[in-house]
């Protein structure tokens, strides 16, 4: 579990490094927020009690990601060499199959520095904000709070069917959501059976969308449409900004993302490190 200064100290970081390379890191503070106390998931480098270089690892099953920044004025020094071989040996340690090294699209350093790495291209992916347009309306499809063991194995369905994980995986990354998040994890009905399921995050203001699928024998219905623009409506009423974020290579995501009025204004690449 980090502390308050821990994190601040991250922030203050982030923005130092944000600032001077203009662009955005993805380090998922609402996780950072959320770690388990005995979870080794957190690098720190500290010169003169100040935080000048960090590593998150970032768990979704068989997969970790991470990501890590190092003050512009300590690059070069070896810092993030030493923090990415602590979270690969600890990646080792957890038996992860696949590690995704996370890099903003936009920046040199990272691209320098990755050269120098054992890695691939993996996958590009788009953070995308909601731009105001008009959203279907259908009371046939609902959201509801996910509440029962139906629901629970219907969330871990979803999570094989829609995101690859095998079952194992799905139900450790369900029951971790449901101890350490505070997010809402709603159910998708339409006309009263269960069709998909999604999960809202509102912190520091915002609103994001995470794990929406629907089952694949209902796609292509429009019920992803309307229940997407069903939980933007809701959280565009409390005066929210709205996020999600798409793999570039998921054509139809994207689309029916485009079509709700989202729009793309900045990008992550991963890269799969080779072992």
């Amino acid at each position: 579990m980090l502390t308050g200064k821990q994190l601040n100290d991250i922030k203050a970081l982030q923005e130092v490094c944000e600032n001077e390379g203009g662009f955005q890191l993805k380090l998922n503070f609402d996780m950072l927020k959320n770690r388990e106390e005995n979870n080794k998931e957190d690098f720190f480098h500290y010169e003169d009690e100040r935080l000048v270089g960090f590593l998150g690892s970032y768990g979704f099953g068989n997969k970790v990601e991470l990501c890590g920044m190092v003050h512009p004025d300590y690059r070069r020094r070896g810092i993030f060499s030493r923090l990415l071989q602590m979270g690969l040996v600890e990646a080792e340690n957890q038996n992860r199959k696949t590690v995704l090294l996370n890099a903003p699209t936009d920046s040199q350093s990272a691209k320098a520095f990755l050269k120098n790495i054992p890695c691939t291209f993996s996958v590009a992916e788009y953070q995308m904000k909601w731009q105001k347009t008009e959203l279907i309306e259908d009371p046939a499809v609902t959201l509801r709070p996910s509440f029962s063991n139906d629901d629970r194995e219907a969330e871990i369905q979803l999570e094989v069917l829609g995101f690859g994980l095998n079952e194992s995986e799905a139900r450790e990354m369900n029951q971790r959501i449901r101890e350490i998040s505070s997010d809402q994890r709603l159910i998708i009905e339409a006309n009263g059976i269960t069709a998909g399921k999604m999960r809202v995050s509102e912190t520091n203001g915002e609103a994001w969308i995470y794990g929406f699928a629907i089952f694949p024998e209902l796609r292509g219905k429009g019920i992803g449409r309307k229940a997407l623009s069903k939980v933007v409506k809701m959280e565009d009423q409390k005066g929210l900004p709205i996020f999600l974020e798409v793999e570039a290579k998921n054509a139809h995501a994207l689309g029916l993302y485009e079509s709700c009025g989202f729009r793309s204004y900045h990008s992550q690449d991963y890269y799969e490190y080779l072992k």
